[in-house]
């Protein structure tokens, strides 16, 4: 085990680092260093950039923050200045000739520097100050486990090594460069950042920021595919990771051929393994016999008749190859079998998702207890942040750990990160945190003491408002809890995984029964990505949350779509619209389908209706008719209106005959009727053999909308296509689409199914599994027929009352078990359902089944019964437990 050394900083005279904060760089420096020029400089001279920054919703500390203004196809970070501007951010870096929002003399104060990519600025920035670290660099690319390998490496070298690494998977061109600013040359002895590409040409990008001197590339698979003309174009493209200066080392598995053979052509120095006796390799792993719930191996050395053996606690395929990546390293360092198994022995899964769960008494909580470091409590408390739920907001937090920080500056550090979340609550558990209480007469607060970096150091307290409590342990603080202290709270739950805080989240979490709805939030944002990408510039997005979000929980999906930054919500009725804002979310919001009785109630939570018919609409003016009376002194104070256009769907909506009679009541209160958009559904825009009709349907809305317009005497927002129409018809995008099904995974149009993400995972568990003898039956009514053999049938724990349909029933659906598909045996019962599992040997009580999800696709399903993925979506019951996870 090697001791581990420090190296100096050789930044050079751009970089003005104290000797404990390596991540500082001279702002006159940038232009010259980024390629840029100077539009202002700021009020202070001598300022300093501390943090990168490229969220205005993620300020934390504007002292020294500098924000990079960068655009996509549905973004642009210029919009965002004046609202970072006002929070105290003071350098910036925007794109050459663009109009900044009030022009320049709007931020006065500003240094702003002009660069003709501020993508390309970030990673250069970062790139400068990889330079400046001497020591060893890591680089981990491949289709498949990069997360996973860099986090267990992580663990396995951290006796040996003070290590710095990508955050979760932060491996794409904007998140490298985040992970390499955190390199810090005087505390760091290794950097392990992973790298992934989608596309030709990125990889050189990655690669001239990471710069590394060793590297794991983990195997080849299928992922991104589309992006490369083949897979061994894909391959070339990740393997120039590899074939910088100063590179000396890839560790690879040599039983994928073409991998071999381009490691080969390229003559990369590399350290290879494999798993097959005939390949070639310096080492040989082979398996030996093992016990249950684990794989023993033998690792051959080529040339010699050295041999060390180990046992590794997995027994899957994904991890027993990202495990040997990592033994390979450990090999190659010269460590000792003995203490490899050691480090080994310790070695968990990676739990990589922050998940969302539904506590007692009304509270919410943020689960994150797979480990506790800096970078990760930022990360959790950014997702807090994200929350516009009312109430307190609680930090339960452990002693953080892998920080390699004394402890006064660590917590100065934690201390820092929690304004910005809006922490109004601090519960610290672990000696350590709990013996850095500082009592303060003057504040009269507990807090965390440490001493500030700068040179005049001052004692550094948590704000005064804050709330504190400490505990020694876990069990301590189990010992004291009541849940319903937590009631109404955002609870973020934050600790190493030694402390056991899974115990914490069990005791807040509301118990349910063990059917799980998983709902993965950063697949629902791929997909919104993915439609973004397809609309035209300036096109807005209406995003559908009725119905329970297609049945993914309401509040979460509108929470992140709020984040994403959509245009607009619509839900099915005004208790959905209602729910949402008490909830705090802030989206214009369209109820489709409002009863008369409740228009004071949209006034109230800032609701807008949809208008369909000449009944509604008068009801509406008389609700609101003092309001909009002719000589309003002032815009009236009433909810803007959607009017519905029926141009062939024939359910809601003005029909074209109507439309002088429509023209006549607007053109009577035009003038303060405040009318959002106009809008129609199409009947058939999935289906190619109808689109002469969804063309006539186009034709009557553009007649009609033009005419609506020239009575109002303004243009108002246009919209009529759903998920199929937006991929379906370009044309017809007009000022706003309806995104849909197509949101949630299911691409309707059938164009653009690979790609989607699915979104929603239903799963249930096993309750028991019995043996029939031959000739015995299966539940009610005896549906589930005799027959001549001997059966293993497993009861689970959902049936019709969790959605479920009943039509699954006798056969027609499945589950997946253990990878394999079990048949349906009987009728589905209200609370569970019975499959056939003779043919899963070593299915057990307590095994997971999949209902729907990756292997079991949701319009796979719903053909065996004759319906839609909407329905199956939709029909999950709310008893279901909705965990909600995000990368």
């Amino acid at each position: 085990m090697r001791q581990i050394t420090r190296a100096r900083c050789t930044a050079g005279s751009f970089c003005r680092a104290p000797p404990d904060l390596c991540a500082v760089f001279a702002f006159s420096t940038l232009p010259a260093l980024l390629a840029g020029h100077l539009l202002q400089a700021p009020a202070d001279p001598a300022a300093d950039v501390r943090h990168l920054l490229l969220d205005s919703r993620r300020v934390g500390l504007p002292a020294g923050a500098l924000f990079f203004a960068l655009r996509g196809p549905s973004h642009d970070g210029h919009r965002y200045l004046p609202a970072l501007y006002a929070q105290g951010v003071r350098l910036f870096v925007v794109e050459a000739g663009q109009e900044l929002p009030g022009g320049l003399a709007a931020y006065s104060e500003a240094g702003i520097v002009a660069v003709p990519s501020p993508l390309a600025a970030l990673q250069a920035l970062a790139a400068a100050h990889r330079a400046a670290f001497r020591g060893p660099v890591l680089a981990i690319t491949g289709s498949n486990g990069k997360t996973i390998v860099k986090e267990w490496l992580a663990q396995l070298l951290s006796p040996d090594e003070d290590i710095c690494r990508s955050p979760r998977s932060y491996n794409s061109q904007v998140g490298v460069p985040l992970s390499v600013w955190e390199l810090n040359p005087e505390r760091h002895t290794l950097g392990i950042f992973e790298a992934g590409i989608s596309e030709v040409g990125e990889m050189a990008r990655l690669a001239a920021i990471i710069r590394p001197t060793e590297g794991i590339f983990t195997n080849l698979g299928t992922a991104h595919d589309a992006g490369f003309a083949s897979q061994e174009q894909k391959l070339l493209e990740k393997l120039q990771l590899f074939q910088g200066p100063g590179f000396r080392r890839l560790f690879y598995c040599a039983d994928q051929p073409l991998v071999q053979a381009a490691v080969a052509q390229l003559w990369l120095l590399a350290f290879s393994w494999t798993r097959r006796a005939d390949q070639a390799a310096d080492v040989f792993f082979a398996a030996q016999p093992s016990a249950e719930g684990s794989t023993c191996w033998q690792a051959h050395f080529a040339g010699n008749e050295q041999v060390a053996e180990f046992t590794l606690p997995f027994v899957d395929e994904p991890s027993v190859e990202n495990a040997l990546h990592c033994v390979s390293v450990l090999l190659h360092r010269g460590l000792e079998p003995a203490e490899i198994q050691r480090r080994l022995a310790r070695l968990h899964p990676v739990a990589m998702r922050l998940e969302m769960k539904l506590g007692r008494h009304d509270s919410y909580l943020l689960d994150d207890t797979y480990n506790n470091d800096l970078a990760g409590l930022s990360l959790a408390l950014n997702a807090l942040a994200r929350q516009p739920r009312p109430g307190r907001r609680t930090l339960i937090l452990s002693d953080v750990l892998e920080s390699n920080l004394s402890s006064e500056e660590l917590y100065a550090q934690v201390a820092a990160l929690l304004p910005a979340a809006g922490i109004t609550r601090l519960i610290g558990i672990g000696e350590e945190i709990s013996r850095l209480r500082v009592r303060s007469e003057e504040l009269r607060v507990e807090n965390l003491g440490t001493r500030a970096t700068e040179p005049s150091s001052q004692l550094l307290t948590l704000r005064p408002q804050l709330l504190t409590q400490f505990y020694p342990s876990t069990e301590a603080f189990l010992a004291a809890l009541n849940p319903a202290d937590f009631a109404r709270e955002v609870v973020l739950v934050k600790g190493a995984r030694r402390f056991g805080f899974e115990r914490i989240v069990a005791a807040l979490q509301a118990q349910q029964h063990g059917t799980v709805l998983e709902v993965n939030l950063d697949a629902l944002g791929h997909n919104l990505q993915h439609y973004r990408r397809q609309l035209r510039p300036g096109t807005r997005l209406m995003v559908m949350v009725k119905a329970f979000a297609y049945g993914a929980g309401s509040y979460e999906v509108a929470s992140l779509l709020e984040f994403q930054r959509a245009d607009y919500l619509a839900v099915a009725y005004a208790d959905e619209g209602i729910a949402l804002r008490e909830a705090g979310i802030s989206l214009p919001i369209m109820v489709m389908n409002p009863a008369p009785d409740s228009f004071a109630t949209l006034r109230q939570y800032r609701l807008e209706p949809e208008i369909y018919s000449f009944e509604m609409l008068d009801e509406y003016l008389a609700a609101f008719g003092s309001l909009v009376a002719d000589g309003a002194q002032s815009p009236p104070p009433i909810p803007k209106i959607h009017l519905k256009l029926d141009t062939g769907m024939r359910r809601l909506g003005f029909d074209e005959a109507d439309l002088p009679a429509l023209l006549a009541r607007l053109r009577s209160h035009a003038a303060h009727l405040p009318v959002a958009s106009v809008m129609t559904h199409l009947a058939a825009a999935d289906e190619a053999g109808h689109d002469d009709f969804t063309q006539e349907q186009l034709a009557t809305f553009r007649r009609m909308a033009a005419a609506l317009e020239a009575v109002l005497g303004h243009s108002v927002l246009k919209h009529a296509l759903n998920s199929a129409g937006i991929l379906r018809f370009p044309e017809a995008h007009f000022d706003m689409v309806r995104l849909g099904i197509g949101l949630y995974g299911v691409d309707a149009s059938g164009r653009d199914t690979d790609a989607l993400r699915p979104v929603s995972e239903l799963r249930t568990t096993i309750s028991q599994i019995k043996t029939l003898p031959a000739g015995h039956t299966v539940g009610y009514g005896r549906r589930g027929t005799a027959v001549a053999t001997a059966r293993r049938i497993a009861t689970l724990a959902i049936g019709y009352a969790d959605g479920y349909d009943r039509r699954f029933g006798n056969g027609a659906g499945a589950v997946l078990i253990r990878g394999q598909r079990a048949p349906l045996v009987g009728s589905v019962c209200m609370d569970m359902c019975m499959v056939d599992v003779t043919h899963i040997p070593d299915a057990r009580a307590g095994d997971v089944a999949l209902v729907f999800g990756e292997g079991l696709p949701l319009p796979e399903l719903a053909s065996r019964i004759g319906t839609i993925a909407y329905e199956l979506l939709t029909n999950v019951s709310e008893r279901v437990k909705r965990v909600f996870v995000s990368e």
